[in-house]
């Protein structure tokens, strides 16, 4: 199972079937995840200690429903085909990474199938086109095949991708070492030749969370004034980040269309994939996208699902477990500490980015949160006095923060629309 999953992976980045003659026509990425699927029913492997598991199937449920209350019947299967495949890899590839190793080299093959699409910007950066035959886009901002295609989906990955390859160059090994600081300052690099404001934003924002973890807020928002600073001198699309900028200014009112059609159709939305049929662009903003095209319903379960991860991780960091005088012990403690920091540093650059994108329903989200759910079920095994999260514990919880953040969005935007007059 584990092999599959992670061949998965390497297509689903990669996408040679997408670019090799050979493979033209040929249904690889399914064939490979139906083989995993597989493998995960006849195996022991099967978990479902985390709310996730719970909370997805009903989301896909929802994403169904919506689009049949809107009166597209025929829609309920379109979107159980289109969401149906990330859920079923959600889970096997939360089952295979079952162990501290595993998920180290599920980490190295994400960082890896990155930095092979980084290396891709930069030849076209330099030649004018890539080896995949895709060409620079006109505005000069590398670009590659299928789902990453948009530049700002390029620096998803590689903002999602960086604090991964930082982790791993913490590893042992002096020769290792380098490389994988080499790979990180290639996606570093590959995110600056993306251009991706929102991208560049989510580098920044990682680094931030990081120094605020380990020296405290002032020493957190000095870098972020600086870091700012810096990336405004880097990034021309970077000086242009305002809310009178026509991107920008497009990005509000899209935002403020998205609030308003959940306003008007509350409790399914107005279905999924529906946003651009009543506004011309995209939500630019995951959470506005569930919001609008979901309801409340599919927004709470998407919003429980996203924060679940994100609480699993801090909860690994702020546990002090017994016995931590025994020195194997504690060193055992630190190395999962380790670890859940770097996969909450991929979580924080990820959804930084997704907070600028429409990118409710990409696979990558659901393969880093399976990383993490597989993650923090294996740290449970190691250390049983972890928290075990149950959904029904935090039911008024999920409704309340929804509640809340929905608030929290009518205040920006409002706040936005406000100060572009």
């Amino acid at each position: 199972m584990f092999p599959l999953i992670l061949l998965y992976l390497v297509l689903t980045i990669i996408r040679p079937q997408e670019y090799v003659e050979a493979f033209t026509g040929v249904p690889i990425l399914p064939v490979v995840l139906i083989a995993a699927f597989l493998c995960w029913l006849a195996s022991n492997a099967k978990t479902f200690a985390a709310p996730q598991f719970i909370i997805l199937p009903i989301f896909l449920l929802v994403l169904m429903i919506s689009v049949v209350v809107n009166g597209w019947f025929g829609g309920a299967l379109d979107q159980f085909e289109k969401f149906g495949p990330i859920a079923i890899a959600f889970f096997v590839f939360a089952a295979a990474c079952n162990t501290q190793q595993r998920v180290k080299i599920a980490m190295s093959v994400f960082v890896l199938c990155s930095v092979v699409l980084a290396l891709h910007g930069v030849q076209q950066a330099k030649d004018g086109v890539g080896w995949t035959g895709v060409p620079i886009s006109e505005d000069g901002r590398i670009q590659y095949v299928g789902i990453f295609n948009d530049p700002n989906d390029l620096g998803l990955l590689f903002a999602t991708a960086l604090p991964m390859s930082v982790y791993l160059s913490t590893l042992r090994g002096l020769m290792l070492r380098l490389f994988w600081l080499a790979c990180a300052a290639l996606l570093f690099y590959g995110t600056y030749l993306t251009d991706s404001r929102g991208a560049l934003l989510a580098v920044l924002i990682v680094a931030g969370v990081y120094i605020w973890y380990r020296r405290g807020f002032i020493a957190a928002g000095t870098l972020g004034v600086v870091g700012l600073a810096c990336m405004k001198l880097l990034s021309s699309r970077m000086q242009e980040l305002d809310p009178d900028e026509e991107s920008a200014s497009g990005r509000v009112n899209a935002w403020y269309e998205g609030l308003h059609m959940f306003l008007s159709h509350p409790v399914f939305g107005v279905g999924a994939g529906n946003f651009t049929e009543y506004n011309d662009l995209t939500a630019h903003n995951s959470f506005v996208l569930v919001l609008a095209e979901t309801g409340f319903i599919g927004y709470m379960l998407w919003l429980a699902f996203v924060v679940y991860g994100f609480w699993m991780m801090l909860t690994v960091l702020r546990h002090k477990p017994d016995g931590l005088d025994d020195p194997a012990r504690a060193k055992a403690w630190q190395s999962e500490q380790r670890m859940a920091l770097a996969l909450l540093l991929s979580l924080c650059g990820l959804y930084s980015a997704a907070f600028f994108l429409s990118r409710s329903y990409t696979v990558v989200m659901y393969l880093l949160a399976a990383m993490v759910v597989g993650y923090y079920i294996s740290a449970r095994q190691r250390f049983p006095e972890l928290r075990l999260f149950k959904l029904t514990n935090n039911a008024w919880l999920w409704f309340s923060a929804s509640a809340g953040s929905i608030a929290g969005f009518f205040v920006l935007v409002a706040v936005l629309l406000r100060t572009s007059t």
